[in-house]
């Protein structure tokens, strides 16, 4: 048991951010940790705002709330994680980031008691893109796993989860539940008790023309790359062929613009 949380000490002192291995039930270092400028994040000025100051207060030792991001797909809840992480880390190294898979989430409890006493260093598990299509046994089974961890969470560990749903679920789902069942407010209630374990509900919405070519506009100084109004007409062209204005489909843009202008680009 010493020599394993030795181990385990020495792996976290080494490393910043981390993946949760769920075969051998330990972390690995991230070695080419990647995470956009925080600068770079445009159009969600509320949602950055919410998310760090949350996340300086819980480096500081202070209680926070875990916080759930859910909106639209492409739109930087992840990438807002990461690139908030990172920042926070640059003053407080004690600040460390694991990644758990969505389907190791039964693990939640093994990593709960293997970083619990680790009281140098604060952890945010970050489970990505969390959502369930159905109500079956494996959802009342991770349900009750995250529910119940939770309630029973370490001071120095914090829950960080994206989905593209903000009660988790499909909207279909709970209007059928409301509209079916003999006890409605009970089994409704049921079906979203999970989300409402979240302290922070920070939604993402489809961005305005206006932020969309601001996010451009910055890929294009950080990489210096020309823009003028024939960059924003190619962009705005761009998101009509796509159908969507998002953070995601502004940095595919700029993929593609760098590629005809023969510029590497990288962050």
């Amino acid at each position: 048991m010493f020599l394993s949380n030795f181990l385990s000490n020495l792996t976290v002192s080494r490393g910043s951010a981390f993946i949760w291995d769920s075969k051998i039930k330990n972390l690995k270092i991230i070695s080419n940790f990647r995470c956009l400028d925080l600068d770079l994040l445009v159009g969600v000025e509320r949602q950055k705002k919410t998310i760090l100051n949350n996340t300086v207060n819980f480096s500081e030792g202070n209680f926070t709330n875990n916080a759930l991001l859910w909106g639209s797909r492409g739109n930087g809840k992840s990438s807002l994680i990461k690139s908030v992480f990172n920042e926070v880390n640059k003053k407080n190294k004690n600040l460390k980031l694991i990644q758990l898979n969505k389907n190791n989430i039964f693990d939640i409890e093994i990593i709960y008691e293997k970083y619990a006493n680790f009281k140098n260093f604060n952890f945010i598990i970050f489970i990505d893109d969390l959502s369930f299509e159905k109500i079956d046994s494996d959802y009342k089974i991770i349900k009750s796993t995250l529910d119940g961890s939770i309630q029973n969470q370490p001071k120095n560990i914090i829950l960080y989860v994206t989905s593209n749903r903000r009660h988790l679920m499909p909207r279909d789902m709970i209007e059928n539940e409301r509209s079916s069942a003999i006890h409605t407010d009970e089994s409704v209630e049921e079906k979203i008790s999970l989300s409402d374990r979240f302290g922070l509900w920070i939604g993402f919405h489809n961005i305005s023309q206006n932020d969309f070519i601001n996010i451009i506009s910055k890929y294009c100084e950080k990489f210096n790359m020309p823009f003028n109004k024939d960059t924003e007409k190619e962009a705005i062209k761009w998101s009509l062929q796509r159908g969507n204005r998002t953070g995601r489909s502004a940095w595919q843009f700029v993929v593609n613009y760098a590629a005809e202008k023969n510029k590497k680009i990288d962050f």
